[in-house]
C-alpha cells in the first residue's frame, strides 16, 4: 500500500468545530452532572438528592453551541490572516480613531456628572474613579514595564494607614498628608523592587503576592500602631482651604462661608472632584513619563529584558522607578480612600482588591490609559447595575469576562502607538507587540 493511504484525513472547519464542541460538551457534562444535576435538599429533616436533568441538558447544550460558534469564528479569523488581511490591525486603528472622540467625551461627562446626578450616582462615580486611578498606577508597572504585580494593594494600604495615623496622631490635614502617603508608598515600592530585580513572570507574581499578604498580616497584628482588626476610626475629612463640610452650616464650614443651605451632597461633590483631580493627575503624569526616555526604557524592558541590557539601559533603575512611581499613585489613592471612609481596617486591603485592579488593567489593555478607564467603568460601575440581582451578578460578570477574553484576549484597547516615530505614528496591533517586533 502507498504512503498516501495512511495520510490522516483533513477535517473541514465545520467538522473540526463540531468535534471540538462535542468534546467540550462531554467535559461540561462530567462537571455539571453532579454539581447541578444532583443537588441536595432537606425534606422533613432528611437530606435527599433531587434529580434535575433538564438544567444539565440546558447547560451542556449552551456549552456545545458556544464552543461550536467560537471555533468557527476562530477558524474564519485564521483564514483571513493567512490570506493577507489583518483584522487586528484594522480594529486597532479604528479604536485609536474612536479614542480621539471617546476620551474627550468621557472627560466632559466626568466633569459635569455632579450637575445632574444625585448622591447615589456620585458615590458610584467616586468608587469608579478610585479604581481608575489604581488601574492607571498599576498600568505603569504591568502595562508599561511588563512587571506582573499581584501585591499592589499593599501600597494602597500604606497610603491609607499613613494618612489615618498622621491625621489622628499629629492632627495633620489631608492635603499635608497626601504627599507623605505617596512618598512612603513609593519608598515601600522601592523596597519591594530590590529583592525581585532578577525575577520575572510567575516567580515575580508569587513574591509580590506574598508582599501584599505580609503587609495585610502586619496591619492585622500590630495592634499598638494600627489598631489590629478594629482598625482606625475618626479619620478627618478633607477641607477646601480650611472650610469643612460638616453639618450645621456654621462658621468655618463651606455652607456657612458661601451662605448656602447645608446638604450632605456638598461633601460628596467635593470628594468626587478631589478623586477626579487625582485621577487626571495620574493620567497626565503617566502620559508624560511614557514620552520621556524613562518611559521608553520601561517599554523596552517589557518587550525584551536581554535586548534592553544589550542597549545599555540600566535595568535596575528602570525596574525600581516603575515600582516606586506606580506605588506612589497607589498611596495617593489609599489616602483618599481613608478620608472618604473616615475609617481603615485590614479587611479593606485583601488580595481580591489587587485582583480587581489587575483585571481592570488586563481587560482594558496593557499600556492603554483609555482602555483602563473603560474597563473600570464596565467592571465597577457595571456591577452596580446588577445589585438588585445579587444572585446572578457574579454569573453575569464571569460570563462577560469569558466573552471578553475570547473576543479580545489582549484587552479592549490592545494596540500601541509608538512613543517616537519617523513621520506620522502608526497604530501597532497587539500581536506584533507581544512578539517583540514593535
Amino acid at each position: 500500500m502507498s504512503a498516501a493511504a495512511f495520510k490522516p484525513a483533513v477535517l473541514t472547519p465545520t467538522k473540526a468545530a463540531l468535534r471540538d464542541a462535542f468534546l467540550t460538551a462531554l467535559v461540561a457534562l462530567g462537571l455539571f452532572a453532579v454539581i447541578v444535576g444532583l443537588p441536595t435538599e432537606v425534606d422533613n429533616g432528611i437530606l435527599v438528592l433531587v434529580a434535575r436533568p433538564v438544567r444539565v441538558a440546558v447547560i451542556v447544550a449552551a456549552v456545545f453551541a458556544g464552543r461550536f460558534l467560537m471555533s468557527l469564528w476562530q477558524s474564519s479569523r485564521a483564514a483571513q490572516e493567512r490570506g493577507g488581511r489583518r483584522p487586528a490591525r484594522r480594529f486597532a486603528e479604528t479604536l485609536t480613531r474612536a479614542g480621539r472622540f471617546v476620551a474627550p467625551l468621557l472627560l466632559v461627562l466626568a466633569i459635569t456628572l455632579p450637575l445632574y446626578s444625585g448622591r447615589y450616582v456620585l458615590d458610584i462615580g467616586i468608587l469608579v474613579l478610585t479604581y481608575v486611578m489604581l488601574g492607571w498606577g498599576l498600568n505603569i508597572v504591568v502595562g508599561l514595564a511588563g512587571l506582573l504585580d499581584l501585591g499592589y494593594v499593599a501600597f494602597y494600604a500604606v497610603g491609607a494607614y499613613t494618612y489615618a495615623l498622621f491625621s489622628t496622631t499629629f492632627d495633620l490635614g489631608f492635603w499635608t498628608c497626601l504627599p507623605l502617603a505617596g512618598l512612603l508608598a513609593a519608598t515601600w515600592g522601592m523596597i519591594l523592587g530590590f529583592p525581585v530585580l532578577r525575577l520575572r513572570g510567575d516567580y515575580l507574581a508569587i513574591v509580590t503576592l506574598a508582599f501584599g499578604e505580609i503587609v495585610r498580616i502586619v496591619l492585622l497584628n500590630w495592634t499598638q500602631l494600627t489598631g489590629g482588626p478594629n482598625g482606625i476610626g475618626g479619620v478627618p475629612r478633607p477641607t477646601l482651604f480650611g472650610l469643612t463640610f460638616t453639618g450645621g452650616g456654621g462658621p468655618g464650614t463651606f455652607a456657612g462661608f458661601f451662605g448656602l443651605q447645608y446638604s450632605v451632597t456638598q461633601r460628596f461633590v467635593f470628594l468626587y472632584y478631589v478623586i477626579l483631580s487625582l485621577a487626571l493627575l495620574t493620567n497626565w503624569v503617566s502620559l508624560r513619563l511614557r514620552r520621556l526616555p524613562l518611559g521608553r526604557a520601561w517599554e523596552a524592558l517589557r518587550e525584551d529584558e536581554v535586548a534592553c541590557r544589550a542597549l545599555g539601559i540600566n535595568v535596575t533603575v528602570t525596574k525600581l522607578t516603575a515600582f516606586s512611581i506606580g506605588a506612589m499613585f497607589g498611596g495617593f489613592a489609599g489616602a483618599f480612600f481613608a478620608t472618604r471612609q473616615a475609617f481603615v481596617s485590614p479587611e479593606s486591603f485583601t488580595y481580591i482588591e489587587s485582583a480587581i485592579v489587575l483585571a481592570v488593567v488586563v481587560l482594558g489593555g496593557l499600556g492603554s490609559q483609555l482602555g483602563v478607564a473603560l474597563a473600570a467603568l464596565a467592571m465597577i460601575g457595571g456591577s452596580e447595575l446588577f445589585r438588585d440581582f445579587a444572585q446572578y451578578r457574579m454569573l453575569v460578570f464571569g460570563a462577560a469576562l469569558v466573552v471578553m477574553m475570547v473576543l479580545r484576549p489582549r484587552g479592549l484597547v490592545s494596540g500601541r502607538t509608538p512613543s517616537v516615530a519617523l513621520g506620522a505614528p502608526r497604530e501597532i496591533s497587539a500581536e506584533l507587540v507581544a512578539e517583540g517586533r514593535a
